[in-house]
């Protein structure tokens, strides 16, 4: 099963005719992620006609609008879509009161639980797992709290070698579990099949790091070391660095620097300030330092 990216807004603050803020929606081991949730979001899932039902954990790296106004009205037609099942909200400690406030000012009945995992810690901490995927956060240095988040698919079992395996009577379907999981299997005259005779390679497991609003910071480095695909913000170009410091983002330059030096297998930019009408100086600026960098393209899935 492979992993997709589909970035729904990947603009800064004020949405526009033509690019909407931050929302991506990640498809990893058939569990379906959203990440941010900027106005307009359920309109580009409809527009990528996303599943509403397959959502059941959103990811919310700050408490800015542009990040997080989209959400009430998601929430609400879920409802409206006869949602029955809990849905998981990750993000910064008071996100629970907000939304909280609006169900109740505007008397908007769910029926289903939103199950709140509200974070604060200022260190990167496992927030979620099951059989095949974990998510970590990233912290950020923002104008206030901010999180990004690390989803990394688990290694894979081994697939077996059918082949290899029906020349010997004595390996039952109820042996194959053990056998894929990488143990050898021993014969009944004591000869010891090796595994790596028995399975190939599985598929190498993939990862993927957003790193929302943020200053320059190389303390992100160790969490995200080696991801497949990171996508950072790069707010302004570096020659308006002392703006990127004051507001709390990043440059191009600086976004390049960070995956260079983690050695990531691919950059995505994008939170692109409205001052800029041709993006593609970003990558021109970001591939002085790092060459695989790309713009984001709205709608459009991206294998990870």
């Amino acid at each position: 099963m492979s992993t997709y990216l589909t970035i729904l807004g990947f603009n800064s603050a004020i949405p526009t005719i033509n690019s909407s803020p931050t929302a991506q929606l990640l498809e990893m081991e058939e569990r379906s992620f959203l990440i941010d949730c900027g106005e307009g979001t359920q309109v580009q899932l409809r527009k990528a006609k996303a599943k509403f039902s397959r959502i059941n954990h959103i990811f919310i790296s700050h408490l800015h609008g542009d990040h997080c106004f989209g959400l009430p009205g998601l929430i609400a037609s879920f409802r409206l879509l006869g949602r029955e099942t809990p849905l998981h909200v990750y993000g910064p400690k008071g996100i629970k009161k907000m939304l909280e406030t609006i169900f109740t000012i505007t008397e908007t009945h769910r029926g289903f639980e939103v199950v709140y995992h509200e974070l604060d810690k200022d260190y990167s901490e496992k927030i979620y797992e099951d059989s095949r995927v974990e998510v970590h956060t990233i912290p950020l240095d923002h104008r206030i709290y901010c999180n990004g988040y690390l989803f990394k698919e688990k290694p894979k079992e081994r697939h077996l070698n059918m082949q290899e395996i029906s020349k010997y009577n004595e390996i039952e379907t109820c042996d194959y579990h053990n056998i894929k999981a990488g143990k050898d299997f021993v014969l009944s005259d004591g000869y010891v099949l090796k595994n790596e005779i028995l399975t190939t390679d599985p598929v190498p497991p993939v990862s993927y790091a957003f790193c929302s609003d943020t200053r320059y910071l190389e303390n992100v480095i160790p969490v995200i070391k080696n991801v497949t695909v990171l996508y950072h913000e790069s707010t302004f170009l570096h020659d308006l660095k002392e703006m990127a410091d004051y507001t709390g983002h990043t440059t191009a330059l600086e976004a390049a620097m960070i995956a260079k030096k983690a050695e990531v297998g691919k950059l995505i930019l994008g939170h692109f300030s409205n001052r800029y009408a041709d993006l593609t100086v970003f990558t021109d600026e970001a591939r002085t330092v790092f060459p695989n960098t790309f713009l984001p393209k709205a709608l459009e899935p991206v294998k990870i």
